[in-house]
């Protein structure tokens, strides 16, 4: 290919046309001008290509030359990865603050894995032996928590040749040769390459059968989402959505996380780092950041890149999840996301759709959420990609093309309400408007973990707040103090629920994270106590002289005090001796 024949020939922001020569692959990488500004091949019509690049484009003039790859836009995956920050286009943004400072250079391009370190690596590969696509060939202790399989990439088979022995390699280094029925040479290195945009591939899609344990209490007993499942969290400004990514990304039992953080503002961002590196892994007693990747392209950086952050955090994801791991994905936000889609068609011109985005939104949502799943990888392990989406419609509405579209794609929809985050109700996950599909899924591994009679509990639970719902209505209109007892009864205890069960502190030691034993006790305290009430309403006694005895307020703090030591026997103990009382009060 001459690349000399190509040039710039129009600029309109992000969106460069270029002429000369055969029209560029489509999806294919170019580098743009003289600074060399990476690119993507968007369109092409006859003479004219129509490029996006993944930097300003400042400075570019009409005849600046093109330098075409004809590769398409790859990441570099292996030993390295975790721990590191990327941009959108998956370039190391910790090397280039050393190699340019705080701001990025303008047309800086650095590979994604270090190259000069080397890596203590074991290798399973034996002379002559097979080899087929996704075998893992190597083995390296990328952090203290996870071991790094190298795997040989997807459409590679034959037969192993100059194998090298165990010792120190680095991620260029060809560790063996896998050679084909026709005597081509396939160099195995510690790294591979694999397009963003095409996902890659396993052996089999398996069903969901167990959830991505959160510790929040609202999500794992009223709205869970399967490991390999997809959840969406919309809500308005202030609502608590990256803070509810935040505390999934801590305490869910995913093996590896990748947190995306596309087009949020920079600060959020620069808070999830802090915190992130002090943060104490519970599993590992290490630091979180240890199995951690994080992807940052926020609102002041190039809106073309942010477009392809969420394929470049997905293929990072994918190639975990094919060593074997279970793999958590936050996605804060998609709507960022789909602003940028909305820009780029906007300068392409493109036939506009609702609310100016572009016709093919839909497809894009879908083609994301599509490469979660739980899979039988190549290598004949399990895996999954579980995917939480944050999005953010403007005003809180969630009619709008974002937040309706994702819904098409997800099981699991986490309403955040404004007026629950305003009364510091956290998470401000929505009961009645929020839902899971994935229940009756995983209803068999709750049954197993949390303990028999968990979904007969979660059903009263639900079938409480509903009706409390429904009676809050009438008390808004003519006050509680005309409600029968059974009915005050609902209101007490769906008020126990909320503030005692539903509302977590993130910032509390005990209360931050609460395993499934810990939840399932909580429930059944609670339930024990409405029954006990029901018992002492059917004898004609009034629900004041219970709640004079503090029995419920006990309640709002268990959450506290179990964690301190205190059992379900203790919390039993205490419904039987208000009951106790005034029974005996009646007698």
């Amino acid at each position: 290919m001459d690349t000399n024949s190509y040039y710039v020939y129009g600029v309109n922001g992000p969106v460069i046309t270029v002429r000369g020569g055969r029209s560029l692959p489509m999806m294919s990488l170019i580098y743009v001008g003289e600074d060399k500004i990476p690119g993507e091949v968007v369109s092409a019509n006859g003479e004219t290509t129509v490029v996006q690049i993944y930097e300003s484009s400042a400075g570019l003039t009409k005849g600046q030359p093109i330098f075409p790859t004809g590769k398409p836009m790859t990441v570099l995956l292996g030993p390295g990865m975790l721990s590191n920050i990327y941009d959108g286009i998956a370039r190391p943004l910790r090397a280039i603050a050393d190699l340019a400072g705080n701001f990025i250079t303008k047309g800086i391009t650095l590979p994604a894995l270090d190259t000069e370190k080397l890596w203590d690596v074991k290798i399973e590969a034996r002379e002559g032996g097979d080899a087929k696509g996704g075998m893992i060939f190597a083995r390296t202790q990328e952090s203290v928590a996870v071991e790094h399989r190298c795997m040989i990439p997807p459409e590679v088979f034959g037969k192993f040749a100059d194998v090298k022995p165990d010792g120190q390699y680095k991620v260029t280094d060809v560790i063996a040769n896998v050679v084909d029925g026709r005597g081509k040479k396939t160099p195995l290195t510690l790294a591979q390459e694999w397009p963003i945009r095409r996902s890659r591939p396993c052996a089999k899609r398996l069903p969901i059968t167990r959830p991505l344990v959160t510790g929040q209490r609202v999500i794992d007993t009223l709205f869970p989402v399967g490991k390999g499942g997809c959840a969406a969290i919309p809500g308005p400004f202030g609502a608590g959505k990256t803070m509810v990514q935040h505390q999934l990304a801590k305490w869910s039992d995913a093996d590896i996380i990748v947190y995306l953080g596309c087009g949020e503002r920079g600060n959020e961002m620069t808070q999830v780092l802090d915190e992130f590196a002090e943060l104490k892994d519970p599993k590992t007693g290490h630091l979180l950041m240890e199995r951690t990747i994080l992807i940052a392209n926020t609102s002041n950086m190039p809106v073309a890149a942010r477009e392809a952050s969420i394929y470049t955090g997905m293929t990072i994801a994918e190639y975990y999840r094919d060593m074997g791991y279970h793999v958590a994905l936050m996605a804060d936000s998609t709507s960022r996301w789909a602003e940028a889609l909305r820009e780029i068609s906007g300068r392409l011109e493109e036939m506009p759709a609702e609310e100016s985005f572009p016709a093919y939104l839909p497809s894009r949502l879908a083609g994301f959420y599509e490469r979660a799943g739980y899979m039988e990888t190549l290598s004949g392990l399990e895996g999954s990609v579980t995917v939480i989406g944050a999005v953010s419609p403007q005003g809180g509405d969630f009619s709008e093309p974002v937040t309706q579209n994702t819904k098409r794609f997800i099981r699991t929809f986490w309403a955040l309400d404004r007026s629950l985050a305003y009364a510091r109700h956290f998470p401000s996950i929505n009961w009645t408007t929020s839902y899971s599909e994935y229940f009756l899924d995983v209803k068999d591994w709750y049954e197993d973990n949390f303990g028999h009679g968990f979904t007969k509990m979660r059903q009263q639970i639900i079938d409480i707040l509903g009706k409390e719902s429904s009676l809050m209505e009438i008390v808004k209109l003519i006050g509680s103090d005309v409600l029968p007892d059974d009915q005050k009864l609902i209101i007490e205890t769906a008020k126990a629920i909320r503030q005692g069960y539903l509302q977590q502190n993130a910032f509390h030691k005990t209360d931050t994270y609460m395993p499934p034993e810990k939840q399932m006790v909580m429930l059944e305290v609670m339930l024990y106590l409405y029954e006990e009430s029901r018992k002492l309403i059917a004898l004609s006694i009034p629900l004041n002289q219970l709640t004079e005895t503090g029995i419920f307020s006990a309640m709002y703090k268990m959450k506290f005090d179990l964690g301190e030591g205190q059992t379900k026997e203790y919390f039993i103990t205490l419904v039987d001796d208000a009951v106790s009382k005034v029974l005996a009060r009646n007698e």
